[in-house]
């Protein structure tokens, strides 16, 4: 036998050991580029696909504004639309437009890495011309107030704030459900809520306000349209003999026209003065403000009752 050799057992193990380091290594690797892709379906029917977290964000609407900001996001927002103005911070972000009409060409030249889009606010022309150019687009439509907590999780995935958005998204529950145990078994009102006086707008039953009506123990009595936000005749107002009036309005200032409902008295929220006002940035945003919101119609329908 070779004095020199040694038996097989006996090798250093300096060899083997780097292999494994090696190896473990990789497969940390694997497992850390798996662990970060993000894989989500939108409200479109679209699988949206991310490799990592997006850091770069366009948002094309006030309230994904707000929802990104709500989860610890903001930073992460480039652009947005007018109106995004939730919280303070969000006023100082470049904007390209408006939801319903915005600079597709400033959005590619912004390279973001994911937009965010409003599927009954913004064109579906436009949002189908990015993802055409290749931009990782996902669209959301909150119908239900439960919807909200979900966009929350969804968005906490798509930007890798999970433990912030969860958190978000629990405390939104908590306050939904302190409200339906406050106003469940509340006396039904009657409610005409109006987004808008020229060309007079309300709400459907589609729509997640006449979600936040019956919360508080009202009904809508324009319920059974099936458009989001149909236009309506004032004879069909008339017509409805609502209890309650809470209407909207710019700048969230009281309306001068919601006063213009008392030149019919024979309408019972008029002759028992139930001409309410909401600010519509606590109402018909999909953000967690909706529950201020909602509060506040509620007790404008305690108070209605009497």
């Amino acid at each position: 036998m070779d004095n020199n050799r040694r038996p097989v057992d006996s090798l250093p193990r300096v060899v083997p050991d780097t292999f494994t380091r090696l190896t473990l290594f990789a497969g940390l690797l694997l497992l850390a580029s798996a662990g970060s892709a993000v894989q989500v379906t939108d409200a479109t029917g679209q699988r949206l696909e991310l490799a990592q977290p997006a850091t770069r964000i366009v948002s094309l609407a006030p309230h994904l504004t707000e929802l990104l900001f709500a989860i610890g996001a903001g930073d992460t927002i480039i652009a947005t639309v007018s109106h995004s103005d939730y919280p303070a911070a969000a006023r100082n972000i470049p904007r390209i437009g408006n939801y319903t009409r915005f600079d597709n060409e400033r959005l590619v030249a912004l390279q973001p890495d994911l937009v965010l889009g409003w599927q009954s606010g913004n064109p579906a022309g436009q949002l189908q011309r990015l993802r055409a150019l290749g931009l990782a687009v996902h669209v959301s439509e909150p119908r239900q107030l439960t919807d909200i907590a979900r966009l929350l999780e969804t968005l906490g995935k798509l930007t890798g704030h999970r433990a912030t958005a969860t958190s978000a998204a629990d405390d939104y529950r908590a306050r939904l459900a302190a409200l339906h145990k406050r106003y469940r078994d509340r006396p039904p009102i009657s409610v005409f809520y109006q987004i808008w006086h020229q060309p007079l707008i309300t709400v459907g039953g589609a729509h997640v306000l006449n979600e936040v009506i019956e919360l508080c123990g009202g009904r809508n009595v324009f319920a059974t349209s099936t458009r989001l936000a149909p236009r309506v005749a004032t004879e069909a107002v008339l017509a409805a003999r609502p209890q309650v009036i809470v209407a909207s309005g710019p700048d969230g200032q009281r309306p001068q026209w919601l006063d213009d409902w008392r030149h019919w008295s024979q309408l019972p929220a008029v002759r028992d003065e139930h001409l309410y006002h909401i600010n519509p940035d606590h109402l018909q945003r999909h953000s967690p403000r909706i529950l201020d919101g909602t509060a506040q119609l509620c007790r404008i329908l305690e108070e209605a009752r009497g």
